[in-house]
């Protein structure tokens, strides 16, 4: 495990008991914040989908299908530096954000093929436009996100918005 002190002490005891899914680049706000209820039923996705593509055609942006689980430390970390600044401007401005639950890697996989992901790691990213069309598709660039830092997000966002 990477880092040292307390913090590696703290998130190592609460990885291993499942208590808590993130890294020593964990700061205190997203300590409090690992283990959101994020994904939604896995039921939703097909209509959250539609909405979305309905949503992003009306407004010129772009859409993201997060295709991760709540189980996900990796996936709780992407949603905590999709909603910390400038990203969760870049996300308000610019795209319709669908997360979509894989259930325990069994779930929504026809989805996430139809749009290129294969789900080899989570949280995967596909970016469509408002017509459902494959701008980008991820295959396991963020399945490492507790590692990472909030500018690849940021990066993403950018590159990717309209």
């Amino acid at each position: 495990m990477k880092g040292s002190g307390w913090k590696s002490l703290l998130v190592g005891g609460c990885m291993l008991t499942g208590l808590m899914p993130v890294s020593a680049k964990a700061n205190p706000q997203m300590l409090a914040s690992a283990g959101a209820h994020i994904y939604p039923a896995v039921s939703d996705a097909p209509e959250q989908i539609h909405r979305a593509l309905l949503e992003a055609r009306r407004t010129h942006k772009r859409v993201i299908l997060d295709f991760g689980g709540d189980w996900c430390g990796d996936c709780q970390v992407l949603n905590i530096y999709f909603h910390e600044s400038p990203n969760a401007e870049l996300l308000k401005r610019y795209f319709v954000l669908v997360d979509v639950n894989i259930g325990n890697m069994d779930a929504n996989l026809g989805i996430a093929h139809r749009y290129g992901v294969p789900v080899t790691g989570v949280p995967a990213l596909a970016v469509l436009d408002g017509y459902g069309h494959v701008l980008y598709a991820q295959t396991n660039e963020f399945a490492d996100m507790r590692n990472m830092e909030p500018s690849s997000v940021t990066e993403f966002l950018k590159k990717w918005k309209p």
